[in-house]
């Protein structure tokens, strides 16, 4: 079976963390900085962490490489 690609533009904009988590920046911060409030402009600032319907569409869709595989581990398992 052929592999998939990751749509280049989701490598670009977003970022996993270590816990699979999708961080992206925020929106509204490009142009017309003057009309919004400056609390809103501090807030924007930093990156966010997509909300968990959110990450999964991308992950599915576009980035289907960085889906992590989990693994249940039991108190059986881990005690033999």
């Amino acid at each position: 079976m052929p592999k998939m690609k990751t749509k280049s533009g989701a490598k670009k904009r977003f970022k996993l963390t270590a816990k699979g988590k999708i961080k992206s920046g925020n929106a509204f911060t490009s142009h017309m900085m003057q009309n919004k409030p400056k609390s809103m402009k501090r807030k924007a600032r930093r990156t966010g962490v997509l909300c968990k319907a959110d990450a999964r569409l991308i992950l599915r869709n576009w980035l289907p490489y960085g889906r992590k595989l989990r693994k249940t581990s039991t108190k059986s398992e881990a005690a033999a």
